[in-house]
């Protein structure tokens, strides 16, 4: 299916009007950046990048969507014409999968024409934006957790398929699994899921849906024992399951407290090796708040798919040169700095970052002790080499996270993790 629709209708009328006056075919420079991190956030993290070459590749104009453009006269006849023909083919650099990122770094590079790069403004910021988003808010999430495992549990409660970007966006940034099918068939997820209060209600009583959840999945599984009295519920998944039970699950009222409890009472019961997993409204802060209960695992699903209060990464997508001439933007709070962009990071020689480098103009070679971050993704609309995969990313951020300051990996508000110095174009 085509994606060149998933797009705002002044993008192609700014196109109409280029084509009309000759300047459709200067050359540009687009760059895909945050002036600021959502409010509250010491660093970003970048998802999203193989989600948006995915959607590149079918960014062509078919006989059914120039039909729709023509029936709803949103451009002429001539830009029809070259719309027919379009498919990108310009250069993509940027940022790979599982990179951090701060204030002003080039996450993403568009070169082309004008044609070539104008078109693909809102489907850049959409899968950037919200994907970047989920990863940032995960990974602080997977930070609270120090080390214990987190299942994404939010497909319940945004569309369909922001839940399969939202899985995939959040495994990469530490969690362990998702609840999400399609997620799984679609982007290789691992899942994880039993049973909802539902499928207690359906029964008679507790004591039966325990033993039909454990006839079918067998004792190491996880029971839900929150549906009715959890003490009671406790004593009756182990009385059917035997101490050998997987998992209990907890999904309402206070975790810490509740934790403690069933943790003591499974000792006691001597289900000793049983592992406690506790869900509902978990966002970053309440994960930190039980870092000293006894809690094996996580889920967590509302505050993932909305990025923990911040559901959008505050990208823009700006010309910052035509023709080899850097322009910029000089409106008061929205600024850009002109130039084509190059990006490195600094670090101590003890391994921790210190300074994001931004320098507009020629390609900076980077000193001792700097690394760069802008990776070539497209050149002339083919792909230019096999971007990493989830493994990978994960990998990439986990090894990026331990570079951080350790202010920057505080969860209270405060300024980003490391400064952004933008040098400017000579």
């Amino acid at each position: 299916m085509s994606t060149a629709l998933l797009t705002d209708r002044y993008e192609l009328t700014m196109l109409d009007a280029a084509l009309r006056d000759g300047t459709a075919e200067r050359g540009c420079v687009f760059e895909v950046f945050a002036r600021r991190l959502p409010d509250g956030r010491r660093y970003g993290v970048v998802a999203g990048t193989a989600r948006l070459l995915e959607a590149l590749a079918d960014f062509r104009f078919d006989d059914a969507t120039l039909d729709m453009l023509a029936r709803e006269k949103v451009v002429g006849a001539d830009t029809l014409r070259f719309l027919a023909g379009y498919r990108f083919r310009g250069d993509l650099d940027g940022y790979p999968e599982g990179e951090l990122y701060f204030p002003y770094s080039p996450v993403l590079t568009v070169s082309g024409t004008f044609a070539d790069a104008v078109l693909l403004e809102t489907l850049a910021l959409s899968v950037l934006n919200h994907d970047c988003a989920i990863a940032s808010a995960a990974a602080r999430m997977v930070t609270a957790a120090g080390g214990r495992p987190i299942i994404e549990m939010g497909s319940r409660r945004t569309h369909e398929q922001a839940a399969v970007a939202s899985a995939r966006a959040a495994y990469l940034a530490g969690f362990a699994s998702t609840s999400n099918l399609e997620a799984a068939r679609r982007y290789g997820v691992p899942t994880a899921g039993t049973a909802a209060h539902a499928f207690t209600l359906l029964h008679d009583d507790e004591r039966a849906a325990f033993a039909a959840q454990v006839a079918a999945a067998g004792p190491g599984t996880t029971l839900l024992v929150d549906t009715y009295d959890i003490t009671r519920g406790i004593d009756l998944a182990v009385e059917v399951a035997g101490p050998s039970l997987g998992a209990i699950r907890i999904d309402s009222g206070d975790l810490g407290v509740l934790a403690n409890q069933a943790r003591a009472q499974l000792d006691g019961l001597g289900a000793t090796g049983t592992r406690i997993v506790v869900s509902g409204d978990l966002d970053e802060f309440a994960i930190a708040a039980l870092a000293a209960r006894p809690v094996d695992a996580y889920g967590a699903g509302t505050a993932v798919v909305t990025g923990s209060g911040a559901p959008t990464a505050e990208m823009v997508y700006k010309l910052v040169e035509v023709d080899g001439r850097p322009v910029a933007k000089r409106s008061e709070h929205k600024q850009s700095h002109g130039g084509r962009k190059t990006a490195r990071r600094a670090y101590k020689p003890t391994g921790t970052a210190t300074e994001e480098i931004v320098v507009s103009g020629a390609d900076a070679q980077p000193g001792e002790g700097e690394r760069p971050l802008q990776r070539p993704f497209v050149r002339a609309g083919e792909p230019v080499a096999d971007l990493a995969g989830l493994t990978d990313a994960r990998e990439h951020l986990r090894a990026a996270m331990v570079t951080l300051p350790w202010d920057g990996l505080k969860l209270s508000r405060g300024e980003p993790a490391i400064g952004t110095r933008v040098v400017p174009a000579r």
